[in-house]
C-alpha cells in the first residue's frame, strides 16, 4: 500500500526531468511506476529524465502509437515505457501481452494511463501524479 506521499513543484523541463532521473535512480528491477497526468501535462518530459536515471541515453518519445517502447538498461533488463491510452481495458491489455511486461523480474515498467487496466496493475507499484499548474509549473506528486 502506497504511505509515503511527496509533492514537488517545477517550473520547467529541466527540473520534470530531474525529478523523473531521481526517482527511477531510486528504483529496483522488477519495479513499477504508474504515470498519471491529462495530455500535455508533461508526462513524457518526465518520462525522459526517468530513462535517464536509469542509464538510457538513446532519444525517448511517448509510445502513444506503439503502446510499448522497450530501452535496454545498461545493466541489463528493460525499461518498459507503456502508453495506454489506446488501450479499451484489461481485456485488450492482455491480449496485447502487457502483462509479460509486467512480470518481468528484470524490468522496469513506466506507465502512462494506468486506469485502463486496473485489474491487473501491481500492488506495489510507485503512483506518480503530474498536474498542469501553468505554462510552465507542474505539480508532481509521487506516492510509494
Amino acid at each position: 500500500m502506497n504511505t509515503d506521499k511527496k509533492e514537488f513543484i517545477t517550473s520547467s523541463e529541466e527540473e520534470t526531468e530531474n525529478i523523473g532521473k531521481s526517482l527511477a535512480m531510486s528504483l529496483s528491477k522488477g519495479d513499477a511506476v504508474l504515470l498519471r497526468g491529462n495530455l500535455g501535462a508533461g508526462k513524457t518530459v518526465f518520462s525522459r529524465g526517468f530513462a535517464r536515471g536509469l542509464g538510457i541515453t538513446e532519444p525517448v518519445s511517448s509510445p502513444t502509437y506503439t503502446i510499448v517502447q522497450e530501452y535496454e538498461l545498461p545493466d541489463g533488463g528493460r525499461l518498459y515505457h507503456l502508453d495506454l491510452y489506446r488501450i479499451s481495458g484489461v481485456n485488450a491489455a492482455l491480449a496485447f501481452g502487457v502483462d509479460e511486461f509486467l512480470d518481468d523480474p528484470q524490468g522496469i515498467s513506466l506507465i502512462e494511463w494506468p486506469d485502463r487496466i486496473d485489474g491487473i496493475l501491481p500492488e506495489n507499484a510507485i503512483c506518480v501524479e503530474i498536474e498542469h499548474l501553468s505554462d510552465s509549473e507542474r505539480r508532481l506528486t509521487i506516492c510509494r
